[in-house]
């Protein structure tokens, strides 16, 4: 299998998410079926289907979890020199050639992203793009809407 990097702080939030689900969720599930169970009748016990099916996205999730874990390859950036090279991990603000704007992004794992944080993926179009490039390079992103041009204004590896 290959390696998957993920920071320490996404890592982290997975092993909380791996442990509320074993030691809350599963068994709240677990508790709710019994439940429905002692209702009677399961062919046409809603409660007892509802709960059976969130016991398998929990399941699927656990599961899931345990692979992104056991895959994963830990990248601590402040460990690293920082060299003003963009790398996964490093958090990148960046200016916005045409509405003159500057916004800041840190690359992280598949599983870390989120846009509303600001949090890209380093295989997304932005991703790919800032990746190895350094302060003051110029970098074009091909996106639904178009090309948008950027300037890299500064590196960091917090």
């Amino acid at each position: 299998m290959e390696k998957e990097p993920i920071t320490i702080l996404g890592l982290k939030k997975l092993q909380d998410e791996l442990e509320d689900l074993k030691k809350n969720k599963r068994p709240k599930v677990v508790a709710a079926i019994a439940e429905a169970r002692a209702h009677g009748d399961l062919k046409e016990n809603a409660e007892y289907h509802a709960a059976k099916e969130q016991q398998g996205h929990i399941e699927g999730r656990v599961l899931e979890i345990n692979n992104v874990i056991a895959t994963a390859n830990v990248i601590d950036v402040t460990k690293i020199e920082n060299t003003g090279t963009v790398i996964f991990g490093s958090t990148v603000t960046i200016k916005d050639l045409e509405k003159k704007n500057n916004k800041s992004f840190q690359i992280v794992g598949k599983d870390e992203a989120d846009i509303n944080k600001n949090l890209i993926y380093f295989r997304s179009p932005m991703g790919k793009s800032l990746i190895g490039k350094k302060i003051k390079d110029l970098v074009t992103v091909q996106t639904p809407s178009g090309e948008k041009n950027f300037e890299i204004i500064e590196v960091k590896y917090i």
